[in-house]
């Protein structure tokens, strides 16, 4: 039961990670920063208790890359939120990761070989598809122009965002990098991608008041990636995998009933059944790892 409890941490901590940020405010560079210097401040933490046996070559480049790379998914997700609302963006954020990753390791790490993982996979994929599908779902309204434009902004900066977050997730097992020996210099990796993309932003306004407040959404994910690492290692990858991903239905439930989104009763249905699709898709992907 501790081990099924340790494996919900990273679905609550990342469900709750995009309403606090949006709770706390700030513009899309306030909020990136600040949760680039509480996962360094984290970090720190880390490196006093975990030292990897060797700094090596590989170990310093892959993970400064990992976490440059996290920055320009992280701070396209933020731009998703602004656009489209944590209920509709997440669905779509995390459907599309979903998809990316499951594609990686079938056609580059060759994960499915057996039937049975094809039918699972193939049936979470479509599931996920449907579900993204039912949650971009828009009716018609008087506002519609201009919440369509944001919706199909929001969608194709979401793509690239979900790109990023593969090549992440994808990066340290090319470099073949133990997780927590990769934590510090990838979080270095993430502070510094954070002022790099964020100096594109129009008045950056890198470290003011909502930068130093966002520091807890940093926190509230660093403490998420630690608790999926453990949760990895107590329950395994399919069981541990397959719980992070009920993220989505706490995010976008929270978006509707917290962040007070505006919805009409057409659109609610259609993103619950949409966010209940991705979360079963993810799980049908879970089960795939299995062994």
């Amino acid at each position: 039961m501790g081990n099924i409890l340790l494996g919900l941490v990273p679905a609550l901590m990342w469900g709750i990670q995009p309403l606090v940020m949006q709770k706390i405010g700030g513009k899309t560079t306030n909020q990136q920063m600040g949760m680039a210097m509480g996962t360094l401040l984290f970090s720190i933490g880390v490196i006093l208790i975990h030292q990897p046996q060797a700094w090596t070559m590989n170990l310093i480049v892959s993970s400064l890359a990992c976490g440059i790379i996290w920055s320009l998914g992280q701070i396209n997700q933020i731009k998703g939120f602004h656009l489209m609302g944590v209920s509709k963006a997440m669905p779509i954020s995390t459907g599309t990761q979903l998809i990316g990753t499951s594609l990686v390791g079938i056609l580059y790490f060759h994960e499915w070989d057996k039937s049975m993982q094809y039918l699972l996979g193939i049936t979470a994929l479509i599931l996920i598809i449907i579900g993204v599908a039912f949650t971009a779902f828009q009716e018609s309204q008087t506002n519609q122009t201009n919440e369509t434009v944001n919706m199909k902004k929001g969608f194709l900066i979401l793509l690239l965002s979900s790109a990023a977050f593969v090549l992440y997730a994808v990066i340290p097992r090319l470099a073949n990098v133990n997780g927590w020996d990769a934590v510090f210099p990838q979080a270095i990796g993430m502070f510094l991608g954070s002022l790099l993309f964020c100096s594109f932003e129009k008045s950056p306004n890198l470290f003011g008041k909502k930068s130093l407040q966002n520091i807890l959404t940093g926190l509230i994910f660093a403490v998420a990636n630690i608790a999926m690492m453990l949760s990895n290692e107590k329950n395994g990858v399919a069981i541990g995998f397959t719980l992070s991903q009920m993220n989505v239905v706490i995010s976008t439930l929270g978006g509707v009933l917290i962040l007070k989104e505006a919805k009409t009763s057409k659109e609610l249905k259609y993103t619950l059944i949409g966010v209940l699709l991705v979360a079963a898709g993810g799980i049908l992907i879970g089960l795939t790892k299995a062994p």
